[in-house]
């Protein structure tokens, strides 16, 4: 008897390198802003030598620079990591209050009807606070908890934005950040980063499925050479979550 399968969505999740690879330091471009363009419209990411967070909202792509400055994005940038889809929400709720960003991925979570699928998700409105930071320009090689260690920090008060991201499952922690990975970009496209806390009031929540899964792996010779056997989910809790 042929089995059956519940209809999957063919969104496609397009990546560019690993998690793992990130974490090990390989920070050597790999791929173009210009060919990402070709593979979405929303997505996030980091920018060659981890050179500030990578933000793509309604096909454009923004540079939030470790000075706090935003730029948008020509398309011979290099990026040695990046996570794009094109976005066609399959539902969308409204978030009355949001004390903080546990009670904005609990929200997402009920969305969710599986652990075991990609999602993408994204929220705009107006929030009453943002904590988020951006990347510094970092050596190749030295580690993502090192390069984390120094990263600085925004707080941002009334202002209407965007976030953009990704949920992962656990078990695909070496391809990328398992949970949720969050970028922020305000309307004006003058202050962002990677999301680390949030408040806010009527935020509209819209939510993707993944059906596909495809990873470009960089045929970079740092690359080539690595070492990507260790778990990469210690260093990735400890440098992408907020400081205690």
């Amino acid at each position: 008897m042929i089995p059956t399968f519940p209809q999957v969505s063919h969104h496609t999740l397009y990546q560019i390198s690993t998690a793992t690879a990130l974490v090990e330091g390989i920070y050597q471009g790999a791929v173009r802003v210009g060919t990402l363009r070709e593979h979405g419209d929303l997505g996030l990411g980091t920018f060659e030598h981890l050179d500030g967070e990578m933000v793509i909202v309604d096909g454009q792509f923004f540079q939030v620079r470790s000075d706090g400055l935003v730029r948008e994005c020509d398309d011979d940038v290099l990026s040695p990591f990046a996570v794009i889809t094109r976005f066609a929400p399959e539902e969308t709720v409204t978030l009355a209050q949001c004390p903080d960003v546990s009670h904005l991925t609990a929200r997402f979570d009920a969305l969710r009807p599986s652990d075991n699928f990609f999602f993408a998700v994204r929220v705009d409105g107006h929030f009453d606070y943002v904590h988020a930071r951006a990347m510094c320009r970092t050596a190749e090689g030295v580690p993502l908890v090192q390069a984390a260690a120094v990263q600085p920090e925004f707080e941002f008060h009334n202002v209407p934005g965007t976030l953009v991201g990704f949920w992962t499952p656990e078990y695909a922690k070496t391809l990328n950040v398992p949970g949720y990975h969050l970028h922020f970009v305000s309307d004006d496209r003058t202050r962002g980063g990677h999301l680390l806390q949030c408040r806010g009031t009527n935020l509209r929540l819209q939510i993707q499925r993944e059906g596909d899964y495809h990873i470009a792996l960089p045929e970079t010779e740092d690359f080539f050479k690595a070492d990507l056997r260790r778990d990469p989910a210690a260093d990735l809790a400890k440098a992408e979550g907020e400081k205690r």
